[in-house]
């Protein structure tokens, strides 16, 4: 893969990362103790004494806020990952087989870590 593609791909791999960002701290507070993970607020509807009707819809929407978080945080994670290949020198490169992962599978999932055969495979 040259160099241009390369940057085109960081590029990309970089907004799509503080896009992921930006909806995660919606939803979601940084943790201070462990670097990169989140954990999901919990709504309050109202600073007045709450409704059962509230406490449910908060316990919904939280409910709800865990799973979306739950697949933010590992979207985000496999984007840090794609850019620390970048930075080493393998990204683009299948980690189930070794070949080459084609440059259109990384331009529809740039943070893919599978060639279409292996993902293909994985999923079955």
């Amino acid at each position: 893969m040259q160099q241009k593609e390369i940057e085109k791909f960081k590029q990309k791999l970089e907004e799509n990362k503080k896009e992921l960002e930006k909806m995660l701290k919606e939803i979601a507070k940084k943790e201070d103790i462990t670097p990169g993970e989140w954990k999901t607020k919990f709504p309050d509807f109202g600073e007045h004494t709450p409704s059962l009707d509230e406490s449910v819809d908060e316990v919904e929407e939280y409910s709800q806020n865990l799973v979306i978080e739950n697949r933010l945080d590992f979207k985000l994670l496999d984007i840090k990952r794609a850019l620390e290949k970048i930075k080493r020198g393998r990204y683009g490169t299948c980690e189930k087989c070794g070949s080459e992962i084609s440059i259109e599978r990384l331009n529809i999932i740039p943070e893919t870590k599978y060639c279409t055969k292996c993902a293909l495979k994985l999923n079955k």
